[in-house]
């Protein structure tokens, strides 16, 4: 069993940055793509990148260029930079262990959700 726990969510004015992180603790070799979703009241769930073995990286349309996700392996630690946030970045952002087939979806092993205002 792994447990996740993401941090770094706040209110932020349109053109903003916010750096959000996912501390991973538990059974963390489990752990080879993760990812970061969000949902946003009354909208459904939105996957928005994968960080997979190997370094590849993916990124939803809606936020390529303006997010990077990153990994300290060392640390067992998950990074999602973004920047020039816009009102439709609001949201829950969730990290979780992803799994791919036909579309990146999130496994059980999530966390809490750290809330993302963009306002």
């Amino acid at each position: 069993h792994v447990q996740l726990v993401e941090s770094g969510g706040g209110l932020v004015q349109p053109g903003g940055s916010l750096n959000l992180s996912c501390a991973a603790t538990g059974k963390t070799n489990v752990l080879n793509c993760m990812g970061w979703f969000r949902q946003a009241p009354g909208k459904e769930i939105e996957w928005v990148s994968t960080s997979a073995l190997g370094d590849a990286t993916y990124y939803a349309d809606s936020v390529k260029g303006r997010f990077t996700i990153s990994r300290d392996n060392a640390k067992n630690t998950l990074f999602l930079q973004m920047n020039r946030l816009k009102t439709e970045d609001t949201g829950m952002y969730y990290c979780a262990r992803m799994i791919y087939g036909p579309t990146w979806s999130a496994t059980a092993d999530r966390g809490q959700g750290t809330q993302v205002t963009v306002s």
